[in-house]
């Protein structure tokens, strides 16, 4: 039988060049450089592909990190799959990203990946297997155009409510409704911002919010009222979250499938969500489905989707919240916070946990975060190992602290003397953190400070949370994302930037008393002391207890609102925008009612900045498509080094001169 002959396809600015028997694909820039080569196998069902050469992104939560190259990856799922203690629980997303410019998400079949020699392999799950490929792949010098490529292919992110990027506090074992109710007061009278209280279920721990493991009646020891103690916390403007589990290991259909009460069945959406709907009637504001590690791929989308739709069935124009700790490519459609599982509280796991956000952020998940402070504490366990893990929480998209000996999760604990329950058996290498660190007051104040700062932030991450739900680009963001001509910054794992503008280096190293930063090639701000610098080079940035640095690049507008104690807290005071001079910036600056879909129907409003630096001049207007949610102007504030300018912003273009 005759060979076919070799096909050349034009894509853009790229040509591909087809040949077969064997199957190799060749794909060339307009200056005739190759960008990838795809070899297929026919009697191994291998693929093989250009890797050698560049760092490797990608590939879902946890895992070897940072650069892939030089691992072998079995993409097992859940907290079996790769160093849990350290690297927490895996969700493998088969979407690989070279740096020089391309990435493959592979669709189908899934498979192992082995990146230790000259070129990437791809092996199916079946080896020698005949099944076709189905790969989408991406070529661009632009990282940004790489990301919206991947929300094309597996759906963009939606926006979930405002509260949920506010301090959520979780618990383990309750004493009593007493014990409940108290502890939200404190955050009140403390002035401690804080949005939602989230509540473990009974198996989990002697005495959590239900009467066993995956119960939905509640544990009447602890919420003998549950209606009237959940208004409470809603009287005090906290949202209550609950811990859930399936017990079946699949999960199938929607929530609105019609569920057959006579043979009720746990594995099917429809049936699991009603289990729910009772609690969700008295006041139940999120979820934090737990387990689901024996969950193949579509339950576990299931299980992503049902969260996300069961809970508009009851509330239709109302944003879900749910925390997961399983999905898969496309979860983000859903609107599905995820947490890196049971770790261990140890510097090594908080260091190595800055490189894993970047790879979940690089595949898709945007809104991701860690038990703040380690799930299993251990001998490592000290204030100051909670406060860096507090510092980098404040900067990521869910900022949560929870874990055994769970009252030194509270940002008061560590100077009460009361580590809580101990709950540490079967865990090997787990250790009560030692009496002389239960009285220690610096945390507090410290906890307060990023607190406020993260509240503070808002304006600017909520704006970050509309750009990732628009475009694809993840509120936490690799540098390479925005530097990808400078290659130490495409290499560096263990700093990024939170949105477009501000660069943050969590430090992870016990007792340090510096920090070496590198600043990608621009000039740059301290975002603590104002003091310029420029990049393009490694600093060594002193650090105290209280100090993770942070820095703007110039170029940037930055909006801080008000300190708040809880999202949705009427404040007086005015927008506060930061002007970095040194280059022209633009920012889109998006608000809506933070809780409904009522933004979808063009209820929201965006005010476009743009500042000239060559004028000093910075110009609003509002964007495209918005309106002013309010018929009260809005009070702004504008910084430029040490002069401040104020302006009222009635939704018609205004310049502001320096």
């Amino acid at each position: 039988m005759q060979a076919k002959p070799e096909r050349t396809i034009v894509v853009g600015s790229f040509r591909l060049k087809i040949s077969f028997a064997p199957v190799n694909i060749t794909i060339a820039n307009e200056r005739g450089g190759v960008t990838q080569q795809l070899a297929w196998d026919e009697n191994t069902g291998v693929l093989s592909f250009l890797s050698a050469d560049e760092p490797l992104f990608g590939l879902g939560e946890g895992g070897p990190q940072f650069d892939r190259r030089g691992s072998t990856d079995l993409m097992r799922s859940g907290q079996g799959g790769y160093k849990l203690a350290t690297h927490g629980g895996r969700v493998p997303i088969p979407w690989i990203i070279g740096t020089s410019g391309w990435a493959i998400f592979f669709h189908q079949p899934f498979g192992t990946f082995d990146f230790t020699g000259p070129q990437g392999k791809f092996q199916p799950a079946s080896p020698g297997a005949s099944l076709p490929l189905d790969l989408f792949f991406v070529a661009s010098a632009n990282p940004a155009a790489i990301m919206a490529e991947y929300a094309r292919i597996t759906g963009h992110a939606e926006m979930p409510p405002l509260w949920s990027f506010g301090y959520q506090q979780s618990h383990r074992t309750l004493a009593s409704r007493e014990e409940v109710i108290a502890e939200a007061k404190t955050f009140r009278e403390k002035k401690l911002p804080c949005d939602a209280l989230i509540y473990l279920g009974t198996g989990f721990c002697p005495s959590g919010w239900n009467t066993e493991n995956g119960s939905f009646a509640w544990n009447s020891r602890v919420f003998p009222d549950p209606t009237e103690m959940v208004d409470e916390l809603h009287k005090e403007h906290f949202h209550a979250v609950v811990h859930v589990v399936i017990l079946s290991d699949r999960l199938r259909g929607t929530v609105h499938d019609r569920c057959d009460l006579s043979r009720f069945d746990e594995s099917e959406a429809s049936c699991h969500w009603d289990a729910h709907r009772k609690d969700f009637a008295m006041g139940i504001d999120g979820w934090w489905p737990d387990e689901g590690d024996p969950l193949d791929i579509s339950s576990r989308l299931v299980r992503n989707r049902m969260y996300w739709e069961g809970p508009q069935i009851d509330r239709p124009n109302e944003r879900p919240y749910a925390l997961h700790r399983n999905g898969y490519a496309g979860m983000q459609r859903y609107g599905s916070f995820l947490w890196s599982g049971d770790v261990y509280s140890t510097w090594e796991t908080l260091k190595t946990h800055i490189p894993i956000a970047l790879n979940t952020a690089l595949s898709g998940i945007p809104y991701w975060g860690t038990d703040i402070g380690g799930f299993v504490p251990t001998k490592e366990f000290t204030s100051e190992l909670y406060l860096r893990w507090f510092q980098f929480g404040a900067f990521c998209p869910l900022f949560r602290c929870h874990g055994r000996t769970w009252k030194l999760r509270l940002p008061w604990g560590w100077n009460t003397g009361d580590p809580g329950p101990v709950e540490i058996n079967n865990y090997n290498g787990a250790a009560i953190p030692d009496s002389s660190q239960l009285h220690n007051d610096q945390v507090e104040p410290i906890c307060r400070k990023y607190l406020e700062l993260r509240y503070r932030m808002l304006p600017y991450l909520y704006s970050a949370v509309h750009e990732c739900a628009t475009t694809g680009m993840p509120i936490m963001r690799a540098l390479w994302l925005h530097f990808p001509d400078d290659p130490k910054a495409v290499e560096c794992g263990d700093q990024y930037l939170w949105g477009k503008s501000v660069l943050v280096a969590p430090v992870v190293e016990k007792g340090a008393t510096t920090r070496p930063i590198y600043l990608p090639r621009s000039t740059w701000y301290d975002f603590w002391t104002g003091e310029r610098l420029e990049g393009g080079r490694e600093i060594s940035r002193p650090v105290d207890l209280e100090t993770m640095p942070l820095y703007a690049r110039a170029g940037s507008i930055l909006p801080l609102g008000p300190v708040k104690q809880f999202t949705s807290e009427k404040v007086d005071g005015p927008l506060s925008i930061t002007i970095y001079p040194g280059a022209d910036a633009a920012f889109l600056l998006y608000e809506d009612d933070g809780t409904s879909f009522n933004y979808r129907k063009g209820e929201w409003m965006g005010i476009q900045m743009a500042w000239d630096d060559g004028r000093k001049i910075l110009s609003l207007q509002l964007a495209r498509g918005s309106r002013m949610l309010s018929s009260e102007p809005k009070a702004i504030t504008v910084q430029l080094a040490e002069v401040a300018r104020n302006v009222t912003f009635k939704g018609k273009p205004v310049e502001v001169s320096f």
